[in-house]
């Protein structure tokens, strides 16, 4: 590591955050975080234990009642002042997020902006938590209604996002006035430690965010969960595991928010702008090298257009520069792992194997670390596994259709069903396919779709529930229905 590395590692607490206090694991026991461009040691953390959550969860279990009492624009500024820390220390974030995570300097800047507005937007939601009072239809009574936090949440982030998946949940439940126990991932702990130091210092009251990062998720989590003082659960992540904690969370009926896997398909119809469509293509297979729930899976594009397509997403994805994420004009970092990358392997082989051929890519890159080659397949069949499989890797696999129909078919063919991305001039075409596709979102001529103020989630095996936009807020809020009599 460079003498700037070092120092930016070196200021991050790397203890458990439990009521307010950095602190070791009971049991002393740590973990290696690791820099997957070179696979060397960034440093150890706390490896907390079962002992470990249960303290974090008597702290929210703690600071709940003076949480919720606190004045809602209070709470609001709490992330008015997070937000403006966030963007004061971005070089430093970006560099630490890099460091742990893999993707280029530059997309971690972008992360980092994604993620403070999250505080940002919630800032303001956290003042305008509405009820409401009406006339029973016969008179005789009041309805009022109103919302209340939901109580104490525990909050399961991802690692390929370390920062904005963070915000996305912590954001709301600040601004609701819910304190929370937060599990980050233990590839990628340093981004969230960061950002627990940087809301104390934005005057956040001890036990309302607790950190425990851990290599034994399920044995620290579950005990939490089925514990039964705390009434929410937020997860994002895989469907397999998101599956788990939905049976857990139903022993004590707590709400849940799941933002699960994608197979995200990339309609291009014959008479889309074919240069945007290719635009389009890049920042929805490539953001985060691919490692992102939304990146497109399967690109399903018209026969007539298809040559051209593949031509000009070959030449842009073939043109890309692989390397460390710190080294000046890299676009593309490592995977996060060695397991990650030979999945991606697998994967490609299996669908030569079927009768794909590669236009660019399709190797690993020598060296230490964990890189894959941008690479692009063409005439990929529908029974490969990289059609049915969540990708998470710089992979672009595209299928020739000839009719809407067939391409509708063909997108909604999959569990899953979290965005789709849609390529067309046809403005008829546009409404009726994007209303035909099964997703929770769908990009209309763009090839990014989240935004802090929409509402993010998916439908079928994708998730439950909405991150971010209006609804965000909700997920976070329980509705009281007050009956006042007016006797007489």
């Amino acid at each position: 590591m460079t003498t700037s590395e070092s120092a930016v590692i070196d200021a991050v607490p790397t203890g458990l955050f439990i009521d307010g206090n950095w602190r070791p694991a009971a049991s002393g026991a740590t973990l290696t975080v690791e820099d997957p461009s070179t696979g060397k040691a960034l440093c150890e953390v706390a490896d907390a234990g079962p002992a470990d959550g249960m303290a974090a969860l008597d702290a929210a279990v703690a600071a709940q009642p003076g949480f919720a009492a606190m004045p809602p624009r209070e709470r609001g500024e709490i992330l008015r002042r997070a937000y403006e820390l966030l963007m004061e220390r971005i070089d430093d974030l970006a560099l630490l997020m890099t460091l742990e995570m893999g993707k280029p300097i530059a997309e971690s800047k972008g992360e980092i902006t994604y993620a403070a507005e999250f505080f940002r937007w919630f800032a303001e939601e956290a003042v305008r938590v509405h009820g409401s009072y009406a006339v029973a239809p016969n008179g005789a009574s009041r309805f009022l209604v109103q919302k209340q936090p939901v109580g104490v949440s525990l909050l399961i982030t991802p690692w390929n996002f370390p920062m904005a998946m963070g915000t996305r949940k912590i954001g709301p439940a600040i601004a609701a006035g819910c304190a929370m126990v937060i599990k980050p991932s233990e590839l990628t702990p340093l981004s969230m430690h960061a950002l627990a130091a940087i809301l104390t210092e934005a005057g956040l009251p001890a036990g309302v965010l607790n950190v425990i990062t851990t290599s034994s998720a399920g044995a620290v989590m579950e005990p939490l969960i089925r514990d039964g003082r705390a009434r929410k659960l937020s997860f994002t992540g895989s469907t397999p595991v998101g599956k788990k904690l939905l049976e857990q969370a139903a022993d004590k009926v707590l709400r849940t928010s799941m933002e699960l896997g994608g197979n995200a398909p990339f309609l291009v119809f014959d008479d889309a702008d074919i240069d945007k469509a290719v635009e389009g293509a890049m920042l929805a297979k490539m953001r985060n090298m691919g490692e992102a729930c939304t990146a497109a899976n399967r690109f399903l594009v018209q026969r007539s257009v298809a040559g051209a397509f593949a031509d000009k997403l070959a030449e842009r994805m073939g043109a890309l520069t692989v390397g460390r994420g710190t080294d000046d004009g890299v676009q593309v970092g490592p995977l996060v792992d060695a397991k990650s990358r030979d999945k991606v392997s697998a994967l490609v082989q299996d669908a030569v194997e079927r009768g794909a051929t590669v236009r660019v890519g399709a190797d690993p890159v020598d060296g230490p670390g964990f890189f894959y080659r941008p690479t692009v397949l063409v005439d990929v069949p529908l029974a490969a596994r990289l059609s049915r499989e969540e990708i998470f890797g710089p992979v672009a696999a595209i299928t020739v259709f000839d009719t809407e129909d067939e391409a509708v078919a063909a997108a909604n063919d999959t569990e899953f069903g979290l965005v789709s991305y849609l390529f067309t001039e046809d403005v008829t075409q546009a409404l009726r396919v994007s209303e035909r596709l099964e997703t929770g979102m769908v990009g209309l001529n763009t090839g990014l779709v989240s935004n802090p103020a929409a509402p993010f989630g998916g439908i079928k095996q994708s998730g439950i529930g909405r991150e971010g936009g209006d609804m965000g807020i909700e997920e976070y809020l329980e509705t009281k229905y007050v009956a006042i009599g007016f006797g007489g």
